[in-house]
């Protein structure tokens, strides 16, 4: 897994991130990622979901402090409040922390923030810098 990371991400707006984003997929695919791009992460997500993975055990780099593996999108049944049975469609996230720098609930309130955020983008977008 090569993991380059995109530095000061707090403080880019989302064109930003999108560019360097790009940027850095088109070094990785021509094998030119220097090693100051792959250090230095603190938390890394991964798309897993893009190979059609569900799930998995993502494996901390040094010095990380999360990493997060994004699932694919799937339509499953979920009985809903009525107990009558519909289709939604599901996104897993597997995460792995370093309890030495974050307790597990932290890393269950910010899964459930991200997952807050991701069914309801436009709540994103009111907290963008």
């Amino acid at each position: 897994l090569v993991v380059p990371n995109i530095k000061a991400v707090q403080s880019k707006s989302i064109l930003q991130i999108a560019d360097e984003l790009h940027l850095l997929a088109t070094m990785a695919r021509e094998n030119r990622l220097t090693p100051e791009q792959l250090s230095g992460g603190t938390v890394t997500l991964s798309n897993v979901g893009a190979i059609g993975g569900t799930y998995t055990s993502p494996i901390l780099m040094p010095g990380e402090a999360c990493i997060g593996a994004i699932g694919a999108i799937e339509t499953v049944p979920r009985y809903q409040a009525d107990g009558s049975l519909a289709p939604v469609r599901v996104m897993r996230i597997s995460w792995s922390a370093d309890h030495r720098l974050l307790a597990g609930a932290t890393v269950a309130r910010f899964s459930n923030r991200l997952k807050a955020l991701l069914q309801d983008p436009s709540r994103m977008l009111l907290s963008l810098r």
